[in-house]
């Protein structure tokens, strides 16, 4: 008797198998595609939404709040900017891209012409 549940043992052939294999062109560039449009446009809504709700960025001084707002919005630009250029390695991170970048990438090009 064992007490790893029935069929437990192929998760770890099934990962182990996922990590040898090559990655396909067309996965590989589809992937990279939706990623990094969805990056950029989530850069841009965060700058956007991060931005002073005065008329110039020179007048950022005359309330804290907008001071606030847009460190923390530059803040959460730079990271997120940071992971554009850490590309995934393996054949289930291009997967999982290709499925979230097919359903975030229509939502949040559509909160980028919103916001614009």
């Amino acid at each position: 008797m064992s007490w790893m549940p029935i069929g437990a043992d192929q998760w770890g052939r099934r990962r182990d198998s996922a990590e040898g294999s090559e990655i396909p062109q067309h996965l590989w560039m589809a992937g990279l595609i939706l990623r990094t449009v969805f990056i950029v446009s989530l850069v841009v809504v965060i700058l956007h939404v991060s931005m002073p709700q005065s008329e110039t960025l020179w007048t950022i001084d005359d309330t804290p709040s907008d001071l606030v707002r847009l460190i923390l919005g530059l803040a959460a630009c730079a990271w997120v900017g940071t992971q554009l250029f850490a590309v995934p390695k393996d054949l289930q991170a291009f997967r999982t891209w290709l499925y979230l970048g097919a359903t975030a990438v229509p939502f949040v090009l559509l909160c980028v012409v919103a916001l614009w």
